[in-house]
């Protein structure tokens, strides 16, 4: 007897794949969970589909569903109040600094808050004010204040 694989296997998948998406939020088993609900309904409507087809509209339901969220999501992106929350660096761009280390040989190091920076910018020492410019992964970029 072959295996058959039933329009409810494919719901225990979905429910599988959002509980994974809930516990592990990576933003992709999401809509692979919603292929697979969606794989389980057009079986429940129509139970003599074969699995290797089952399979077929599974993986193109599931490239399907991503490529319509991301289409979605760069029409309409997320609006939030906190744009820079997660990229602490670019939050200090702008920002005037008083040294505590001079910069030699254009790298140097300053306390911002609760943290040390790693600065490139022209030679000067202590007490000079500069600015923040721009940010380089963990650099920050710096011009001295005229």
């Amino acid at each position: 007897m072959p295996f058959i694989i039933d329009f409810w296997h494919w719901w225990v998948l979905a429910v599988v794949l959002i509980t994974l998406e809930i516990i592990l939020p990576s933003f992709f088993a999401l809509w692979l969970g919603i292929a697979a609900f969606l794989t389980g309904l057009v079986l429940l409507l129509f139970p003599e589909i074969n699995w290797q087809f089952q399979w077929l509209m599974f993986a193109i339901l599931s490239v399907l569903s991503i490529v319509l969220w991301r289409r979605y999501y760069t029409k309409h992106p997320i609006a939030t109040d906190e744009p820079l929350l997660n990229r602490r660096g670019e939050q200090h761009v702008g920002r005037i600094i008083t040294l505590t280390n001079p910069i030699v040989n254009g790298q140097g190091k300053v306390i911002l808050d609760d943290s040390t920076w790693k600065v490139h910018g022209p030679d000067c020492p202590t007490g000079t004010r500069v600015q923040v410019t721009a940010v380089d992964n963990v650099i920050l970029k710096v011009e001295i204040i005229g």
